[in-house]
């Protein structure tokens, strides 16, 4: 099985095309308080040669609707990921995917499952990881993508413990808060793809 690729808070187009080059199904563009949030100019700027085939992901956490909309009408994403409880006060266009956040022990795991969803800890982007056989539990109940922790030295172990649909990283790429490595990009990538193949 091919995992799905997601290299998240992205903020350059530099660092886009090698992500795109090393094969990211995905690129996520952080629009919530972060070391890695960027403005809807600057998103538009990075992702201006995505092609087509590779999704370009909104991340919020608790948007207004007016900030989403200002996302939404600017940056024209693909895909918008966010808290599971924030999509029921937005207005999303059915051409735009919802990839809901699902956190390690809060209350939206117990809920109904989405076809497509983000597994990881309390807080994004803070590099925890989540407990992958809890994940596993999960896995077969919709396409998950693992994220939280991950990076070049544990994805391929998280990849066959967890059976993740798809995986992303963000700090595990990173040689400081919001300052991409290009070479650990690559690094992830190969070492998920190398799994796929053992598994």
């Amino acid at each position: 099985m091919t995992v799905f690729v997601k290299i998240c808070g992205l903020r350059d187009a530099e660092t886009v095309a090698v992500a795109i080059a090393a094969g990211a199904d995905a690129v996520g563009f952080v629009f919530a308080e972060s070391p890695r949030q960027v403005s809807v100019n600057e998103a538009s700027e990075a992702a201006r040669n995505v092609p087509a085939d590779v999704k370009r992901v909104a991340v919020m956490r608790h948007p207004s609707q007016e900030d989403w909309e200002a996302v939404r009408d600017g940056f024209a994403p693909d895909v918008l990921q966010t808290d599971a409880g924030d999509f029921a006060n937005l207005d999303i266009p059915s051409r735009i995917a919802k990839w809901p956040v699902i956190r390690e022990g809060g209350a939206a795991a117990a809920g109904p499952i989405p076809a497509v969803f983000v597994y990881e800890g309390p807080v994004s982007g803070a590099g925890e990881t989540v407990s992958w056989s809890n994940a596993a539990r999960l896995a077969g109940q919709g396409r998950m993508i693992l994220a939280g922790g991950l990076d070049a030295d544990n994805v391929a172990t998280a990849i066959r413990e967890a059976q993740p649909w798809g995986v992303d990283v963000s700090s595990g790429v990173e040689s400081a808060p919001g300052q991409k490595d290009m070479e650990k990009i690559r690094q992830f990538i190969g070492a998920a793809r190398a799994a796929e193949i053992e598994g």
